[in-house]
This record gives structure tokens, C-alpha cells and sequence, in this order.
């Protein structure tokens, strides 16, 4: 058996993500998948923990949760993420659409 993550884990109001960020984007948007992470385009640069400061609040703002729900499990430094959204009341559209556009492939294990 493959110990494969997933993209997005729900656990009771909780979700995990696992995300692929491409820093210092036009503009930050969802892009798709990228290996078995969402990828999100992030306007933010690299610098200073700016990218991970400002992928917090848009995760906080995506999800409509407050900023302290939204905690950095993993990839302080990396491009490959692990976001711990709590409390949240709804799996964002954007976020359904990856999931739904990629069934076999996007390893999305929440309720739908």
C-alpha cells in the first residue's frame, strides 16, 4: 500500500491541505494540481516570511475563518506546504472544482 498524501484531508470541521506554492506570482490565484498538492499561485515574494504571512490570510479569507485558524504544519521554507485550517464551515468552490477535475488523481478525502 502506497503512503500517499492527499491533497485535502477533512477531519470533523477541519481540514488539512497539502499545497504547492509558486511565490512571487502576477497575482495569487487556485491553479490546479501540481503532483498530489493544489497548486497556488501566490503573489507574495519569497523573502522574510512574507509568502507564508500572506498565504495565511488568503487561506483565512478562502475559507472565511479567522487568521489564528489557520496554522503552517509543515514547509516553513519549502514550496510544499502543509496548512491546518480549523473550524472551517465549508470546503472553498475553487478548491471542489480542482478536486472534481481530477477525481483518480487529486487524493481529495473530504465530504462532499
Amino acid at each position: 500500500m502506497l503512503n500517499r498524501q492527499q491533497a485535502v484531508q477533512q477531519q470533523g470541521t477541519d481540514y488539512i491541505l497539502l499545497l504547492h506554492i509558486q511565490p512571487n506570482a502576477k497575482r495569487t490565484e487556485w491553479v490546479g494540481l501540481h503532483a498530489e498538492a493544489l497548486k497556488l499561485r501566490l503573489h507574495a515574494p519569497p523573502v522574510d516570511g512574507k509568502a507564508n504571512e500572506a498565504l495565511c490570510l488568503f487561506l483565512a479569507e478562502t475559507f472565511a475563518v479567522k487568521r489564528q485558524s489557520v496554522v503552517l504544519l509543515g514547509g516553513q521554507t519549502s514550496r510544499l506546504k502543509r496548512i491546518l485550517i480549523k473550524e472551517a464551515t465549508h470546503l472553498p468552490l475553487a478548491i471542489k472544482k480542482i478536486c472534481k477535475e481530477f477525481p483518480s488523481d487529486s487524493g481529495c478525502a473530504y465530504r462532499r
